[in-house]
């Protein structure tokens, strides 16, 4: 009995240490919220903004609006998630923005912007082509990157996007589609796990 007890008391030691070195879980609605925003964006992108049969091309007025469209979808994303993190947070009566969720932050972003940059630099000398999967490849990055500093699988959906993005990369020409599928399917499937696995549990 003693001993079960013992045992019990390191687990939730365990437990405790584990969680306080960890950002808490992100909200899986926020995930399929996401993955709804970009597929809307695409669609509103593929009908309005992008030219038959030909590359847009820097600095033109499509352009311009695809760039925009990124950011909003971005913007939501992430206006959502913070949303319905916090949310999450309060009930579990647990904090958002601590020495943790900064460091979550920093190494998401260190993988995130160096391929943005890399994206634009590529953009800039008309190389067009693999814009896609190098969005999933540093996302995916990104992702795994952070993974450390969290509870949770979005290691998984790190590791789906870059698979995704080095298959993107194979199929030059389907960019589009793959980014649709990657941002905006795996996201409403990895949102929906989580969803009905924790929050609805």
């Amino acid at each position: 009995m003693e001993s079960k007890k013992y045992l019990e008391d390191i687990s939730q030691i365990k437990d405790m240490m584990n969680r306080s070195s960890r950002f808490i879980s992100l909200s899986g609605l926020s995930g399929i919220l996401a993955g709804i925003y970009a597929i809307t964006g695409a669609i509103l992108t593929y009908m309005f903004l992008l030219p038959k049969g030909d590359y847009v091309v820097l600095h033109s007025w499509n352009f311009r609006m695809i760039i925009g469209v990124l950011i909003a979808v971005a913007v939501l994303s992430l206006v959502t998630a913070y949303l319905l993190t916090s949310k999450k947070a309060r009930k579990n009566n647990e904090k958002v923005w601590d020495e943790t969720s900064k460091r979550l932050l920093i190494n998401f972003l260190i993988p995130l912007v160096t391929g943005g940059v890399y994206i634009l630099i590529k953009l800039n000398s008309q190389h067009y082509g693999l814009t896609g999967s190098l969005m999933l490849i540093f996302y995916g990055l990104a992702l795994v990157n952070a993974s450390k500093y969290t509870i949770g699988n979005v290691k998984y959906l790190g590791y789906a996007e870059i698979i995704l993005g080095l298959i993107c990369a194979a199929l030059p020409g389907y960019g589009f589609w793959f980014w649709i599928l990657g941002f905006g399917v795996l996201h409403i499937i990895y949102g929906s796990l989580i969803y009905f696995k924790e929050e609805k549990a």
